[in-house]
């Protein structure tokens, strides 16, 4: 899956730019980067989004263990990776019926927390639990919403897989099981099996988002990072941890192979803690989806 939004509906951290990127086009000039995914991705949709940027879906290459869903529901529209291990119970929480898939859910959360607030953010990302990506634009807002969730719980993904192989000899047969560890799949995954995702910044500052770190290399150079695990990234309100949402972020300096510097991690700073400055007193006309 591949996101590109433009710089002034997600302005990406400074520290994701790196000062030995050399100068890259525009990912979004002649649909640069959309055409070289379409490339690697034949079958592939890509949905323009305008001004705004575009986002591309396919199920090309895809990981068994971490299936890739798109949906649009009222103008939202959401990429969504991996699996949900508590979907029953989201159901009832949002009122879904029983059709509803994943990528449904995290459309019906936002728009919980947009229309009906106040919810902290945070809040509403950790009760989704599983190990999972997702994408979301709401292009009547022009908002975006990302984040990566590794379930250190999550006990579908922790036993290996198991391969059984029977083969019938007349009337009997025999019953040979090997186990095979995930990490070792062809498929794209992280060491603990999550969902692989990387986010980078061209030369004008336009945000890519992919599960495909060689897309983001592509358009970014060498402005681009794992996005950290436990966050989430909104347009109001920037990159936030959803494990530790009383404190800030610090970039971490990340150098490659030959001793170039790349864009920055992110992670928790222990020692800064953020001021809480409460619940604002409000109509019921006000708009929350300034304050995730």
């Amino acid at each position: 899956m591949l996101a590109v939004f433009e710089k002034t509906v997600a302005k990406c951290p400074d520290a994701l730019q790196s000062p030995h990127s050399a100068p890259t086009a525009s990912v979004l000039k002649d649909g640069f980067l959309a055409n070289h995914f379409g490339s690697l991705h034949p079958g592939s949709v890509t949905v323009n989004l305008g001004s705004s940027g575009l986002i591309a879906y396919s199920l090309d290459k895809q990981n068994p263990l971490l299936p890739r869903l798109f949906a649009v529901v009222d103008d939202i529209f959401c990429l969504f990776q991996g699996h949900i291990e508590n979907v029953a119970v989201l159901k009832q929480q949002y009122g879904l019926n029983k059709t509803a898939n994943e990528a449904i859910i995290v459309i019906e959360a936002y728009r919980t927390l947009r229309d009906r607030g106040p919810y902290p953010a945070d809040q509403v990302v950790k009760d989704i639990l599983g190990k999972f990506a997702f994408i979301l634009y709401d292009s009547t807002s022009k908002a975006t919403f990302v984040a990566v969730v590794s379930d250190p719980f999550c006990l579908d993904c922790s036993p290996p897989l198991s391969v059984v192989l029977v083969v019938f000899i007349s009337d009997c047969f025999v019953s040979i099981t090997s186990s095979l560890n995930r990490s070792n799949s062809t498929f794209l995954q992280d060491a603990d099996g999550s969902v692989p995702f990387f986010w980078g910044t061209d030369s004008e500052g336009n945000l890519v988002l992919s599960d495909d770190v060689q897309i983001v290399q592509k358009g970014c150079g060498k402005s681009f990072a794992p996005f950290p695990k436990g966050c989430f990234f909104t347009t109001s309100r920037g990159l936030r941890s959803f494990e530790h949402p009383m404190n800030e972020l610090k970039p971490v300096p990340r150098v490659d192979s030959s001793g170039q510097v790349c864009g920055s991690t992110f992670k928790v700073d222990a020692e800064t803690k953020k001021e809480s400055a409460g619940m604002p007193r409000v109509d019921s006309s006000y708009n929350w989806s300034s304050n995730y």
